[in-house]
């Protein structure tokens, strides 16, 4: 079997052998090949970008690996149920099995992976559920205590805008002498 092993630490402090030396020492064990490694130094939060966990997914629509091995599934992601079973799905879609070395039920392969899936998924509703609840009564609480909800008003200048307009300038060229985004400046023409 053709393995793809993921491994991902937090941090720069952090080491990442501890994680490929086992992945590799168990693949080993097992008589599977590694013909792909995946090492990550960021945070799985999705806020940072994740250049090998990206060139993974690649590398598993191109069916390099037969199986993606990862240490934990906190180290393959933590986006969040929903965003995690998304990935699982589209491995399971392009025919890549994958399995947590440290959670051995979290297998595709073995006998609970439609549990899981179904739990996941149902953890993933309730969490999308719990992010629209939580929103909306922070919004809420911010319309009673005064607070106006969406981005701040931008004020153009439009007397000078005109002028730029009337010197031949373009509207790039207008939008950053008033340090205003071009769209923003296409809006206030029409709305004057």
């Amino acid at each position: 079997m053709r393995i793809g092993i993921y491994a991902r630490v937090s941090t720069d402090k952090q080491e990442t052998a501890n994680q490929v030396e086992a992945l590799r020492e168990f693949c080993a064990k097992q008589g599977w090949q590694v013909v792909a490694e995946f090492v990550d130094i960021a945070t799985g939060s999705g806020k940072l970008k994740r250049p090998q966990f990206e060139k993974m997914l690649a590398a598993a629509s191109r069916h390099e690996f037969d199986t993606l091995l990862f240490w934990k599934l906190d180290r393959l992601s933590r986006e969040g149920v929903r965003k995690t079973l998304q990935y699982l799905t589209q491995l399971d879609a392009w025919g890549v099995a994958w399995r947590s070395f440290q959670e051995p039920w979290f297998d595709s392969c073995g006998p609970f992976k439609d549990a899981v899936i179904s739990i996941m998924a149902t953890l993933a509703q309730q969490e999308r559920i719990g992010i629209s609840e939580r929103t909306k009564a922070g919004l809420a609480r911010a319309v009673k205590q005064g607070r106006t909800l969406g981005r701040r008003p931008v004020r153009v200048n439009l007397d000078r805008a005109r002028e730029l307009q009337r010197a031949g300038e373009g509207l790039r060229g207008i939008a950053k002498t008033l340090r205003i985004s071009v769209n923003t400046l296409q809006k206030a023409l029409k709305a004057a």
